[in-house]
């Protein structure tokens, strides 16, 4: 199953708390909660390359399975993971206390992020 494609942000679950428990500041929380974001994903084969658009804000990372790559997380902060592939529909990764999975089913992503006992959950359609 390839992840290849644009995917626009249909809900969100979570993302105030969360924002906080990351510290971005309120301004930036308030700005962003209501922005509609669009990923695309480029997959070629076990390299990926996902840009994330919201708003004026572009986030880009690429990786490759398996391999220890530099991701940019929400908080714009710069760390080193690992992403592991379970199935053919699911990248896992485990970074700063924080496991995220992102799932592919048919045209829809769902994206969780989970921290302690906190949960952000993000549902996009591919468009």
């Amino acid at each position: 199953m390839s992840f290849t494609g644009k995917y626009e942000l249909q809900h969100q679950e979570n993302f105030e708390p969360f924002m906080r428990a990351l510290g971005l500041p309120e301004d930036q929380i308030q700005k962003g909660k209501d922005l509609k974001s669009v990923s695309e994903i480029v997959q070629d084969g076990k390299k990926f390359t996902i840009t994330i658009t919201t708003g004026s804000k572009v986030m880009k990372n690429q990786f490759t399975i398996g391999e220890e790559s530099e991701i940019e997380m929400l908080n714009g902060e710069k760390v080193k993971a690992v992403v592991q592939m379970e199935g053919n529909n699911k990248l896992v990764t485990q970074v700063k206390g924080m496991k995220s999975v992102t799932e592919l089913n048919g045209d829809t992503i769902t994206y969780t992020m989970t921290m302690g006992d906190l949960t952000l959950k993000r549902v996009s359609k591919r468009i």
